[in-house]
């Protein structure tokens, strides 16, 4: 199989961070693989090699199915639309942004220290063995 690109000139930007985040998730394999295979080769002749190398070899290998698999029709095609609809996406404007997470804050505060006054209410009431609902 040939080192092809499928539609070459399209869906760039999806498929490059595709293949960022795949190879992101790839190194954490390996770099948990490397210390588990350190943690139980302690005493090994030949841990060096081996503790480098499979890591090595894996990330290789899954690199390499990842770049294969993203450049299958099916999925190719997939990152491309998704890289259309995404230009079509109308974002907010800073002021926006900025207006709705504050509201969001604000009304997460609110609703929090809500739960607290209630939360202590009832806790005081228990503790001075008041019955508030008559049980």
């Amino acid at each position: 199989m040939a080192l092809t690109i499928y539609k070459q000139n399209q869906g760039r930007y999806v498929r490059s961070l595709t293949g960022v985040g795949l190879g992101l998730v790839d190194l954490a394999l390996c770099y948990v693989m490397y210390q588990k295979l350190a943690a139980y080769l302690p005493g090994s002749a030949y841990k060096p090699y081996l503790v480098y190398a499979i890591p090595a070899v894996v990330f290789a290998a899954l690199g390499a199915v990842a770049f294969f698999y993203m450049n299958t029709p099916k999925v190719g095609d997939f990152l491309i639309a998704t890289e259309s609809e995404m230009k079509k996406v109308s974002w907010s404007s800073k002021a926006e942004l900025i207006g709705s997470t504050a509201v969001v804050i604000g009304t997460v505060l609110a609703l929090a220290l809500l739960i607290w006054v209630a939360d202590t209410l009832i806790t005081m009431g228990y503790t001075r063995g008041l019955r508030l609902w008559g049980q």
